[in-house]
C-alpha cells in the first residue's frame, strides 16, 4: 500500500474529511480496464488516486517522461506483474485517468509504443474538450 505522507486518511475514527476534492473522469476504457486490475492493485492505486483528488502526491507517484508536466503514472507491482495507472491534473481542477494498463513490455522500463500512442490521443481529447467549452486553465 502506498504511503500517505501529506495527510492523513482516517477510516476507523468517524473523522469526516472535508469535500474539498478534485472531481475524478476516467477516459476512454480506462475504468474498465482498472477494474481488471487485481483487488489489492486497485484497492492501492484508489488510496493513491484519492490522495490526488484531495490536492496530494502520492508516493508511488512518479512524472510520466514522455508527456510533459502535470501527468504522472502510478505503478503497482503485484506477483510478477505491473500495473499502471496514468493521469493528469493539468486540466483545469481536476484529475483525468487517461489510460490503466498491465505493463507487457520485453524492453526494460520503457512504455509499450502502442500505450504512449493512446495516452497522447486522450490528452489531445482532453485538451481539445476543454478548449471547446473555453474552461481550460
Amino acid at each position: 500500500m502506498p504511503k500517505i505522507t501529506q495527510l492523513e486518511i482516517y477510516t476507523r475514527t468517524g473523522i469526516v474529511m472535508p469535500e474539498n476534492r478534485k472531481p475524478l473522469y476516467w477516459e476512454g476504457s480506462s475504468k474498465k480496464d482498472f477494474k481488471e486490475f487485481p483487488l489489492p492493485v486497485q484497492k492501492d492505486m484508489g488510496v493513491a488516486l484519492f490522495v490526488v483528488q484531495l490536492g496530494g502526491t502520492p508516493d508511488s507517484a512518479k512524472p510520466w517522461r514522455e508527456n510533459g508536466s502535470g501527468v504522472y503514472e502510478l505503478v503497482e507491482d503485484h506477483r510478477g506483474d505491473t500495473f499502471r495507472a496514468v493521469y493528469t491534473v493539468r486540466i483545469g481542477d481536476r484529475v483525468h485517468v487517461l489510460h490503466a494498463f498491465q505493463k507487457k513490455s520485453k524492453s526494460g522500463i520503457a512504455t509499450p509504443r502502442p500505450d504512449v500512442e493512446l495516452i497522447e490521443k486522450r490528452m489531445k481529447s482532453v485538451l481539445a474538450r476543454y478548449e471547446a467549452s473555453g474552461s481550460v486553465q
